[in-house]
């Protein structure tokens, strides 16, 4: 009897433990489950190549949804100044120099007519104040005054202030030549060639059409006291290669003036007045004595004109005929004297 209540109290004990497997402990499935889970974590840190972990400066940021679940507007994301365009007034050079004499306007647009603004040379060594004036007088405009423009002239000779093509305030011959009152009505017709030229030689159509009027009133059929020939009034030895010999040739012709003068600016360093002046026959150092001379000796017509400046960039250049302004641009009138 007492091997058989031993007995049964191990059965009994047995039995209590399975029933608390199956009620207490874990799951035989989930172990299993976690066992593999396990296994699977194992094998990714085994058999595959480790990963590298680094900071990409082109991963944005989660973008946060609203109460609604909607994302919040496009401009609030710390990437929108770097995907649009920053606003075009903050393009504008921060070092780019006010106009001279009115710090109050830089606009030096064009669109026929005077145009706003005045010339970025404020004012140059001896030569003083530039005196441009927004008002085109007889001695002055945008781009300064005739006694600044013409320095020295009539003193130990001229010695031209450096003013770049950049600096001057001019009209654009494409918005000005087809109106009806514009001072280059006379060279509508060639406007083409003017801004082909000027494009390919790196100079702004306005100056060579300014030159065009300047020299011959854009007639391409003009041949000047020295010989000089047609709408650019260039001079015999440039006429090489012209078609048929023909140097008032419309597109020989302004071609011509157009490489001579882009060659005469390159040489002088971008100095646009100088260069101006030798389209004329001026050079640093002349006098008044010197452009003069010829009147009396016989060869009027080859004077310097001493009013040419003025009346190229405060006339010409503004869309303002410079030979039918009133009061007349200049102050010295030299030619005059020439007749026709």
């Amino acid at each position: 009897m007492k091997i058989s209540s031993s007995l049964i109290a191990i059965l009994a004990t047995v039995t209590v433990a399975v029933q608390a497997g199956h009620t207490g402990g874990i799951p035989n499935s989930h172990v299993s489950s976690a066992k593999h889970a396990r296994l699977s974590r194992n094998d990714v840190r085994v058999d595959a190549p480790p990963v590298k972990l680094s900071r990409r400066k082109s991963c944005k940021p989660k973008v946060k949804t609203n109460a609604a679940g909607a994302p919040p507007p496009a401009q609030s994301s710390p990437t929108a100044s770097h995907s649009k365009p920053p606003p075009a007034a903050s393009s504008a050079p921060a070092s780019k120099p006010p106009p001279s004499g009115d710090s109050s306007s830089s606009d030096t647009s064009s669109g026929g007519g005077l145009i706003e603004g005045l010339i970025k040379v404020a004012s140059f060594g001896d030569c003083g104040s530039s005196g441009a004036t927004k008002e085109i007088t007889a001695t002055s405009g945008p781009n300064g005054n005739i006694d600044f423009l013409n320095c020295g002239l009539t003193e130990g000779g001229w010695t031209p202030p450096f003013v770049k093509v950049s600096d001057i305030v001019s009209a654009e011959l494409s918005q000005v030549a087809y109106n009806p009152k514009s001072a280059f009505t006379a060279c509508k017709d060639f406007v083409w060639a003017f801004e082909k030229y000027g494009e390919q030689y790196g100079v702004p159509a306005i100056l060579l059409a300014s030159f065009a009027m300047q020299e011959s009133s854009c007639n391409s059929s003009t041949i000047g006291g020295a010989g000089e020939q047609g709408l650019m009034q260039i001079t015999q030895d440039k006429c090489g290669g012209a078609p048929n010999g023909n140097c008032r040739d419309i597109d020989f012709n302004i071609h011509a003036g157009a490489k001579f003068f882009s060659q005469t600016l390159n040489d002088n360093g971008g100095n646009l007045l100088l260069s101006i002046g030798q389209y004329n026959g001026w050079h640093n150092g002349l006098t008044y004595g010197e452009a003069t001379a010829a009147a009396h000796k016989g060869n009027c017509h080859w004077q310097n004109n001493l009013d040419y400046l003025h009346q190229f960039l405060n006339g010409w250049v503004q869309d303002v005929n410079a030979y039918q302004h009133n009061p007349p641009l200049g102050k010295y009138f030299n030619l005059k004297s020439c007749g026709n």
